[in-house]
């Protein structure tokens, strides 16, 4: 049922723009497929608008971030890039990859996934106290 729904709000955006600009978009946004690039070196000067620009010339930029330092609000001196398809990514990381955006020597690759945190971490406790025995 809900992949008829799907299909059937992919054919009314389809119909009312050209199929081949509103299809990759939506797909990319409905099934979550992204395709996502890391990029080092950014300059605390570069903001997403022109780390976006910057990489439009390699396909359909869906997403781009700098991560922020939370207690400065400056940028960390990276960000993500996300893609519609792995092609356009690929050829961005090829040709981006040692480029330079606003100063600074920028290195691209392909995003790993986040580990899990949770998982790494021991817990502080593992019980109530054990009693110390006095002889």
């Amino acid at each position: 049922m809900a992949m008829a729904a799907l299909r059937e709000a992919s054919r009314c955006l389809a119909s009312r723009r050209s199929p081949a600009a509103a299809r990759p978009l939506f797909l990319a946004h409905s099934r979550g497929i992204t395709y996502k690039l890391f990029v080092g070196g950014i300059s605390q000067f570069a903001t997403e608008e022109s780390l976006a620009e910057a990489f439009s010339r390699y396909g359909q930029v869906i997403e781009a971030t700098i991560v922020m330092d939370k207690v400065t609000s400056r940028p960390k001196g990276f960000g993500f890039v996300k893609f519609a398809s792995e092609e356009e990514a690929n050829n961005a990381r090829e040709e981006m990859n040692g480029k330079v955006l606003n100063g600074r020597v920028i290195y691209v690759d392909i995003a790993k996934a986040k580990q899990d945190r949770a998982a790494d971490v021991l817990p502080i406790a593992t019980g109530p106290p054990k009693p110390i025995a006095n002889d």
